[in-house]
Formats: structure tokens, sequence, C-alpha cells
């Protein structure tokens, strides 16, 4: 007999008729002590058992529940139901895990619709429900189609560390790393900790982005990207923060902004088109789950399109390019913004633009995905690059229907004294950048790059609204299980 993913047997078809075939998996239901819809994970599709419970005793028939999971040995034939090719009849059933059906009851594997907070409840099970197997499975692909991508384009895959002595973003947000004893931390003679006595003989954190170390890679190979997780100590219970989570961070040696710009925008076509072309069945599934939210939702949070029609609405239109300062005017004039509709108002240049701003130029203003560049220097980071204006530096962030930023990214301040200068400004200590620094002492040169967020991704291409339910395992404040 051949053994079969269910994925694989369905996608063979009528072609596999009348073969002999092992298959695996957890039943999904029991119909009439006679059909089993038995899923094994490699599909959004269960494939139908069916059997002649006279061919089977009523110890194993008893056994035969929700959760439960078996081998089946058996014939393909040609399904007379409605929706399927071909079911397998069997002819031998073993029973590999037993679920009691009471146990099941209380879990979220009874076969019911469970609300999503349910799910993150027993995230050890939700990867065994239909909207999760999906969703994992669509990250999968997206995480896939990253490194292809740039393998294609010939980028270097660069291991950037986790554990770190810099702050790339400048934000202070992180978790600190030590081998103390916590009930007995040394201090110095002014109170402070003593971290010259911990385990890297100075305070270490956890990374919020490889960027900086990734830079000095491109410094010798050209092209490289890193793909890892980062991590953010930031006190956030919205439905956007993770407090770990996965960054795609390229950099580029000898791009500026303008090639950056187009190389996101040919990244993020790729990954999307890429999830729509090896995830057809579990966008289907996605995109009915979608739309039968948004039958739920009030007249004005009802979305425009569906989830399909969406990916369709980025890989068909060209991002727009737009100055910060050019959609400053338009979202000051917007309606939204006169008449008061904006949480946050926009009055004046220099106003760090929120979801709400970015999401208006994206869907009502431009109707297609927006490329924003040119920011104010004081609400951007240290390292990129200064304009000739001295209050703009070259910093560009993607924008997407219904996320908001998706891609933030800049062209580096290459010119050393410049850079300098820019730390001074952040007051970060120069001699904790002193290898960065150095990277522009020796052959510096302009280059670019950027950052995504593998989980707005995620997001984006399942319509999913909470990016809790795009990642295995979440970290969020107070919560750490499984």
């Amino acid at each position: 007999m051949n053994l079969y993913s269910i994925k694989e047997l369905l996608k063979k078809g009528t072609q596999c008729l009348n073969e002999k075939v092992t298959v695996q998996g957890w039943i999904r239901s029991f119909r009439s002590n006679q059909f089993i819809a038995l899923n094994d994970g490699s599909g959004q599709k269960n494939l139908q058992i069916v059997l002649d419970y006279n061919n089977f005793n009523t110890d194993l028939l008893k056994q035969l529940t929700n959760a439960t999971s078996i081998k089946v040995n058996g014939v393909v034939a040609e399904s007379k139901g409605a929706g399927q090719e071909i079911e397998v009849i069997a002819e031998e059933i073993e029973i590999y895990g037993y679920a009691n059906p009471e146990e099941v009851q209380e879990t979220i594997l009874q076969p019911k619709k469970h609300s999503l907070e349910k799910l993150r409840e027993q995230a050890h099970l939700r990867f065994r429900t239909n909207t999760f197997s999906a969703i994992m499975r669509v990250r999968n692909a997206l995480s896939f189609a990253i490194h292809k991508y740039f393998n294609e384009n010939n980028f270097c895959y660069i291991n950037t560390p986790i554990i770190t002595g810099s702050d790339a973003e400048g934000a202070g947000e992180m978790f600190t790393v030590t081998n103390f004893n916590l009930n007995n931390i040394p201090k110095s003679d002014n109170g402070d900790i003593d971290f010259t006595k911990d385990f890297f003989s100075k305070k270490t954190s956890l990374t919020v982005s490889g960027q900086l170390e990734g830079e000095a890679a491109a410094m010798g190979l050209g092209k490289i990207y890193t793909f890892g997780p980062t991590f953010r100590a930031e006190n956030s219970n919205t439905t956007r923060h993770l407090a770990e989570f996965w960054m795609v961070e390229p950099e580029i040696a000898f791009y500026d902004l303008d090639k950056t710009m187009w190389l996101a925008e040919d990244f993020l076509k790729y990954c999307i088109k890429y999830a729509i072309d090896h995830c057809k069945d579990d966008l289907v599934f996605l995109n009915q789950r979608f739309e039968d939210e948004q039958k739920q939702k009030p007249k004005e949070e009802k979305t425009e399109h569906n989830l399909l029609e969406k990916l369709d609405f980025v890989l068909n239109n060209s991002f727009v390019k737009l100055s910060y300062s050019k959609a400053i005017e338009i979202l000051k004039k917007s309606k939204p913004n006169q008449k008061g509709k904006f949480k946050y108002p926009i009055e004046k240049w220099g106003a760090d633009l929120q979801s709400e701003h970015e999401r208006y130029l994206v869907e009502k203003h431009f109707k297609s995905p927006v490329i924003l560049y040119d920011y104010p220097a004081k609400i951007k980071a240290f390292y990129m690059r200064l304009n000739e204006d001295g209050k703009t530096v070259r910093a560009m962030d993607v924008l997407f229907p219904g996320i908001g930023e998706i891609i933030g990214g800049s062209q580096r301040e290459e010119r050393l004294d410049i850079l300098k200068n820019k730390i001074e400004d952040f007051n970060i200590d120069e001699k904790e950048l002193w290898w960065y620094l150095d990277t522009r002492k020796y052959g510096t040169v302009p280059h670019s790059g950027f950052g995504l967020g593998l989980e707005r991704l995620v997001l984006f291409v399942t319509g999913m609204g909470n990016i809790r339910d795009v990642i295995p395992f979440p970290r969020t404040p107070n919560n750490a299980e499984f």
C-alpha cells in the first residue's frame, strides 16, 4: 500500500481510483458509524473514510471519536458525496491515540465554532482547528517565500545576535539578559547594578533589531538579509503588538532610498503572490471567514473588499510614492480631519502619523498601497540619512489597507561626521557603537535597508484582526504560557 498525505491524495484525485492506500490523521467527525472526516494537517480539506461497520468490531467503533488519531488502510473509490472527488473505503483501522469524548467536550477540539479568545487559552491545541491550521500554513508559505525571494536575488542570509549590548531603535524598551542571582544582585559603590560582574561583563538585552549588525555584514557582502526573532518590552495590549516577533531585515550596499522603495514593493508582491499560488484552499477558507465576520460588523467598520480582493488590490496596483510633507497637506485638508473624525488631529508639519492617517491615505485618498518618504528627522532613528534641508531624513514606510505601516526602512547615514553628531543628539554613548562607526571609517558607501515584521504580513494575508492569532505561541504582557 502507498502512504499518502491527505493533501497529496486529494490532489491526485481520480488518478488513484482502486489503488490501495494508507492514510493517517485525526478524526474531525464520525457520522452514522460509517463516515469519518479525517485530517492530517497537510491541507484544509478533510478526506472521507467510509467503513462498513459490519466489518469492524464494536469495541473499535466506540473508540472512533472526535480527535482520536488513526491509521487507515483502504481502497480509493469515486465519491458519491457532493464536493469531493474521492473517498477511501476502509479495510483496516489502527488506533494510535484514543480521545475521551467527555474530555474533548472541555477543549476546542469539540467540533463547533470557538471564539479566538478561547483558542488562545488552548494555544497548544489550536493547530488542529481549521482557522489556525490555515493561518500556520500561510505563515509557512510566506516564510519560505521570503527566503526564496532573497536567494533568487543573490542576498546572503546572515544570523545576527539575539543577545546584544546596543539598542538599535534607541527606544530603551528591551528585555535585560543576565545570569545574576536575582536575590543577590551585585551593586557598585554608588548603588547601581554592577554589570561588570555579569556573564558578559556589561549590560545586555534581547535584540529589537538585527539592523546594525546587518549593516556591518553588508559592508563586506553587498546584499544581506536577516530573518529571526526580535523582542520588545513594550507594555502594550493592542491587537498590533507582541513582545516576541519575527523580523526580516535586508541591508544593501550601494542602494539609495529610491532603489530600496522599489525592492520593498517587488518583495511584498512576490511573497503575497507565492501565498496565493500555494495556499489556495486555505485562503478561500479564510476569505469566507473574513466575509462572515464582516457581516457582523457595524456598517462604518465594514471594509470595501473581501480578503482575496485586498490581496489582488496590492498585486494589481503600483505603489504610490509620496513625500511626508505632501501627505501632511492631504491629511490636513481631508474631511475626517476637518470634521474632527480623526482621533489624532493633524494640525501641523512634524506630526507622527498614526494608523488612522496611514489607512486614510491608502484606503480613501489614493485607493492604492502607498510609500511615504522623507520624514522629519526628529521622529525617526539616529541612523537615517539626513537630507540637504537639514530637517528631514531619507526614511520610508510602506502602507497597506487595513494594516497601515507594514514595512519601515531608510537610507542609512554613511557620512561619519554627521552620524557622530546624530548619535550625540540622541544622547547615545558613542563608545557603545565604536564598531558601528568603524564601518564608516573604512570605505563607507551609500546603503539602505528596511524591516518587515513577519506577523504584520501574515496578518494582512490571512485577514485576521489580532496579531496574537498569527504566531504559534504569542508572548504579550502578563502572558508567557505554553
